[in-house]
């Protein structure tokens, strides 16, 4: 039967019909959403890779993070490049470690950021460390006492459990900004709880299983004490007499014989740090050197907040079995 103009008509209608359903549909996934609000990511500056990590986590697919440092640079020194005003210009989320571990360089850029938003006391400004149990507080501070930070040890996210305060203050800042996020971020809060707490069982018994409970290291710079706590070792003394103070050939003499002492197997590094001094007092104690990495990006298997602690084990292993005493 030859077709009409009336059945042509109808199968026009019908295509039409298919396309105009999925619209419909997409009505209602969307309903309550702005005009290109699904598309829009909300753009999030963190001062390290430590919290860049941890916001993408949180953040998914809704967020776009970028982090001022390197994690093989030193955090406390970071050149303040105009192209980071760019960035904080535009951000939405500024997330810093806080503690005045930032405070020789941040602090300028967020002046000169012009962003209300991400000053402290706007709804994009996050200190990360806001509920951390913080240590060494409250000391004397002085000239005297080198680098020293009056509001404490600011390396706590060397603790995993410090990372759930992190990242919580991170969810709690885009549930302020975006709202309509919520319940994605709430999700991936508790899917980013369960991981670590399950790693964190496995990275505990890796340590006990390494002999780092109770073991007595050194480490260069103060920051370390967070992962002491979490992992058990006991840090004895430092290369540094004081932050930020290199050594006197008395302070070295008096700490390889105490590390001799105390039978000190391990001596710990920062990445950013010349190794020579350290490796040679090392050697003369009969202990092993280890170049730990502090923070994501500082070496290749760091590649987020959870492959740090992995790789920070793994190279704690590698060393006890080159040297040191047992």
């Amino acid at each position: 039967m030859k077709p009409t103009f009336r059945t042509n008509a109808l199968r026009i209608r019908r295509l039409l019909a298919a396309p105009v359903a999925v619209l419909i549909a997409a009505g209602y996934f969307f309903a309550g959403v702005p005009h290109g609000e699904a598309a829009k990511k909300i753009d999030v500056v963190t001062t390290t890779q430590d919290l860049a990590s941890i916001a993408t986590m949180i953040g998914g697919d809704r967020v776009r993070v970028e982090s001022l440092s390197k994690g093989y640079q030193d955090p406390h020194f970071v050149d303040a490049k105009p192209s980071y005003l760019l960035k904080l210009r535009k951000a939405a989320l500024y997330v810093q470690v806080g503690r005045d571990l930032e405070a020789g360089w941040a602090p300028g850029l967020l002046n000169n950021a012009r962003n209300s938003k991400i000053r402290p006391g706007g709804p994009g400004f996050v200190d990360a460390s806001n509920g951390v149990k913080i240590l060494e507080q409250g000391g004397r501070v002085g000239r005297e006492m080198g680098d020293v930070h009056p509001l404490g040890n600011p390396h706590y996210w060397l603790d995993p459990e410090n990372g759930l305060v992190i990242a919580a203050n991170i969810r709690d800042a885009l549930f302020r900004n975006d709202p309509a996020g919520r319940a994605s971020y709430q999700g991936r809060y508790e899917q980013f709880e369960r991981q670590l707490r399950s790693r964190l069982d496995a990275w505990r018994s890796r340590a006990k299983a390494l002999g780092l409970n109770g073991m007595n290291v050194v480490t260069y710079h103060r920051s370390w004490p967070y992962a002491a706590k979490a992992f058990g070792f006991d840090v004895k003394d430092y290369v540094e007499p004081r932050p930020g103070v290199p050594p006197s050939p008395k302070h070295i003499q008096g700490l390889t014989r105490m590390m001799k002492d105390e039978n000190v197997r391990l001596l710990i590094l920062e990445p950013y740090f010349d190794p020579k001094l350290p490796a040679q007092i090392a050697k003369n104690a009969g202990a092993a050197l280890v170049v730990l990495p502090p923070s994501v990006g500082a070496v290749p298997e760091a590649k987020d907040y959870f492959s740090l602690f992995d790789a920070q084990l793994a190279l704690l292993q590698k060393a006890l079995a080159a040297g040191g005493r047992s």
